[in-house]
């Protein structure tokens, strides 16, 4: 039989791949022992690419790796055939470890599970968006990634992000069970194609404590201890804090629940904030969860000119933490919160009543959260990362008694 490109059915080739001329051309150039950069130049073709072919395509007779134009063209012609059998269908111990990142039940510290929302499927899809699934969710970036930090000499256990996608949305690729699309972040079923994707200034706000005067450390997060922060707002005027570090991206989560009288009576024009975010409540309750953390990771807290935090002079005394404000209608300021809160809405949805959340369920929220490796940290999880610093501070802490 004729090779395929010389069918009388066969289609003109991409000039994406190489053709057989192109492999002739290299064949000869590497018998003269030129460099596979000098090669990508002679054929107009990148060193990557050369390099990619010489490694996938060579001829492996005898033992030996040596590159043949027409073995080139076999292996190449092979690759290309379709349809293939999905790598997850083939490698049960790697489909384990895929559905159980992407579905793995969020616990307490103690080891309780937290259900969350109890999802429903009928067959196509899940129902409304705010009922998404708690999980530990990684994204299948993440998961491809840290399969090399877990398995670093098991070859077999490698897969490209895409792949855990395709066998997610095309139900042909059928190696993954399709309900799991209730774990991812965005809570798609189907992709969305690429085409589709009035804050005012607060008289506490001085220039002195403005982002601009913030120490350049915190700029280029090479000193951990620098926080930003904001409010998640969910049903009926109810809300949780955020904290996040920028150097560890570290996640710690405040519960700030309604105050006594809340929906009694009629609300009181400047009386007190009942619905749990007012001034004094944030500034409490960033008090209580920032206290616990050693005086070298309370540096600087960056937040936008929300009223919720007029009290933060009352805040640098009671906490030991500088904070400073964000320009106004400016949230890339704060973009390692801002990012943050995005990931938190998997687990909080708009619509959200945050009333309804007791504090060992946002702990355990932030927990998996910070269980997540992350693409900034190596792969590292912000909980990795924080006690790496952690153990820095402490060694720095014993020479200097020492």
């Amino acid at each position: 039989m004729p090779p395929t490109m010389f069918r009388e059915t066969a289609k003109p080739l991409s000039g994406r791949y190489l053709s057989l001329a192109e492999r002739e051309e290299i064949a000869l150039l590497l018998v003269q022992n030129y460099s596979l950069r000098e090669i990508g130049r002679r054929i107009d073709r990148s060193a990557s690419t050369i390099s990619r072919e010489v490694r996938r395509n060579a001829a492996t007779r005898g033992g030996r790796s040596s590159y043949r134009a027409t073995v080139a063209q076999w292996h190449a012609e092979r690759s290309a055939l379709r349809p293939k059998t999905a790598k997850l269908a083939t490698n049960p111990a790697l489909r384990s470890y895929v559905e159980d990142k992407l579905a793995g039940v969020v616990h307490t510290n103690c080891g309780t599970a937290v259900p969350g929302p109890s999802v429903s499927w009928n067959g196509r899809r899940h129902g409304p968006r705010q009922d998404r699934r708690w999980a530990w969710a990684w994204s299948p970036e993440q998961i491809a990634s840290r399969l090399i930090i877990d398995f670093p000499y098991d070859e077999t256990m490698r897969i490209s992000h895409e792949a855990i996608y395709q066998a997610l949305y095309v139900q042909g690729r059928g190696a993954l069970r399709r309900e799991l699309t209730a774990c991812l972040r965005t809570g798609r079923t189907l992709r969305m194609p690429r085409g589709r994707t009035a804050l005012r200034g607060k008289n506490f706000v001085s220039s002195d404590i403005m982002i601009s005067q913030r120490p350049a450390e915190a700029d280029d997060r090479a000193v951990p201890g620098h926080w930003e922060g904001d409010l998640i707002l969910g049903l009926g005027s109810s809300a949780i804090g955020t904290l996040v570090e920028r150097t560890t991206r570290f996640t710690m989560l405040l519960h700030l629940p309604r105050m006594e009288g809340h929906g009694v009576g009629p609300s009181v024009k400047n009386g007190p904030a009942l619905t749990g975010h007012g001034a004094d409540a944030v500034r409490d309750a960033i008090t209580r969860t920032i206290i616990t953390l050693p005086e070298e990771l309370r540096r600087s807290l960056t937040w936008d000119q929300g009223a919720e935090m007029a009290q933060h002079a009352r805040l640098k005394v009671d906490a030991g933490v500088q904070v400073y404000f964000c320009n106004p209608q400016s949230p890339w300021q704060r973009g390692t919160n801002e990012n943050t809160n995005g990931l938190l809405r998997q687990y909080f949805p708009k619509g959200t009543d945050f009333s309804a959340h007791h504090p060992e369920a946002l702990a355990a929220v932030a927990a998996a959260l910070n269980s997540r490796p992350r693409k900034t940290l190596g792969w590292k999880t912000p909980a990795e990362a924080l006690d790496q610093c952690l153990a820095q501070i402490e060694k720095q802490r014993v020479a200097t008694t020492g």
